[in-house]
């Protein structure tokens, strides 16, 4: 399938390669801040079901808009800075508030009742059929299935939580165990893990500044470090060293088809900001990273895979790079936007990458609009200008 299509079924196993990617990751804080005012549809009445919908943000509220059109479907009042993500399944989207996360029913353009409170709500993640919420300021964990977002109340959830509240993420693997981060509110180590039953299996705390996940093929999962990534595979965690003493690969994107990860690569840490040109690849099978230089620099709103595993980079000259991960070849380039400058402020809008199947949505926020590409032709499939500027971009997109 090489365009944008409503047939739901044919998605599901394509989707599948971004359901582990940890595009929720932040770019370098927990200090979200939204004001927890209740939603207000406003513009169209919604009644119609939006195919494959598209949730960007903006400030003031979220827009929801058809996947294949990119038509305007409703707009949706909600002051503050709120982030979205997929929910794990084919309607749904999490989007996260001051007051914790709430489902938005984005196929109807309504809010649903299901809320998971808490505050300073983080990482979303997506894998095996199930869908981890980790909120930082109380450490706790929820896992559930996302096909129960459908039915009345909240759907009925796997509960942990961390020692001390921290900065963390966690995803639960197929055979139910469970991994999440360890760390405080100054300082975050490791990891751990716990089986299906909630007895821990397995730590490691050689990882400093641990942020971000990613699963890679054969369910090996990926967590960020300061000084390199640490792997986790069948019980056993291994570390893999960073060439420079230095080197924060925070945020990290996987697939299914791929034992490659594809992570950034930042070696300042005296930086207010740093804009790398360098990316890093992990090879899960030889526990071993390549690093590749794009000649452009890039932000944490930049890195996707796509249908067939290969690593997708949107980059600051406006292109989006198509890397074969195995090789770090740049396969192919997509004029995507003009040039940009990322913001110093990581809550700031800037060009952001969002992919489904084979179309990447590519937001343009100076210039309120929003493009859709294929990925196999490398053609802009359609665009739409916005009545604002857009910040987070996201979408529903059916686990696996």
């Amino acid at each position: 399938m090489n365009k944008p299509t409503r047939a739901r079924l044919v998605m599901g196993t394509a989707l599948a390669v971004a359901a582990s990617m940890a595009l929720t990751a932040c770019g370098g804080g927990t200090d979200d801040a939204s004001t927890g005012a209740e939603p207000k549809p406003t513009g169209n009445s919604g009644t119609a079901t939006v195919a494959d919908p598209l949730v960007a943000s903006y400030d003031g509220g979220l827009y929801v808009l058809d996947g294949e059109t990119l038509e305007l479907a409703k707009t949706i009042e909600l002051p503050g800075f709120n982030r979205v993500n997929p929910a794990g399944d084919q309607d749904h989207v999490v989007i996260s508030t001051d007051t914790g996360f709430r489902v938005l029913d984005a196929a109807r353009q309504t809010f649903t009742e299901t809320e998971f409170k808490g505050s300073k709500p983080g990482h979303v993640v997506r894998h095996g059929g199930r869908t981890a919420l980790f909120t930082d300021g109380t450490g706790e964990v929820n896992v559930f299935d996302p096909a129960d977002l459908g039915g009345s109340g909240r759907p009925q959830a796997r509960t942990y939580t961390s020692a001390e509240p921290h900065h963390g993420v966690a995803i639960e693997l197929t055979n139910g165990e469970l991994v999440s981060t360890l760390g405080t509110e100054e300082k975050r180590s490791g990891a751990l893990v716990l089986d299906k039953d909630g007895k821990e299996i397995a730590r490691a705390e050689n990882c400093p500044g641990v942020h971000g996940e990613a699963a890679a093929k054969d369910e090996v999962v990926g967590l960020g470090c300061e000084n390199g990534v640490l792997l986790y595979r069948d019980g056993e965690f291994t570390k893999v060293d960073a060439p420079d003493d230095y080197a924060r690969t925070g945020n990290q994107a996987g697939s299914d088809a791929s034992p490659i990860l594809l992570g950034d690569y930042k070696t300042d840490p005296e930086a207010e900001l740093e804009r790398p040109t360098r990316i890093s690849l992990i090879d899960t099978r030889s526990a071993t990273m390549k690093l590749v230089d794009l000649g452009t620099s890039y932000s944490f709103r930049s890195l996707a895979r796509g249908p067939h595993g290969e690593a997708l980079v949107l980059g600051t000259d406006g292109v989006l790079h198509s890397i074969d991960p195995e090789t770090g070849k740049v396969q192919k380039r997509i004029e995507a936007v003009g040039a940009w400058t990322e913001p110093l402020d990581w809550q700031q809008p800037r060009p952001t990458l969002f992919v489904r199947d084979h179309t990447a949505y590519v937001s343009d926020p100076g210039k309120r609009q929003l493009h859709s590409f294929d990925l196999e032709s490398g053609k802009k499939l359609t665009s739409v200008t916005l009545p604002k500027s857009t910040n987070e971009l996201s979408g529903t997109v059916a686990g696996h």
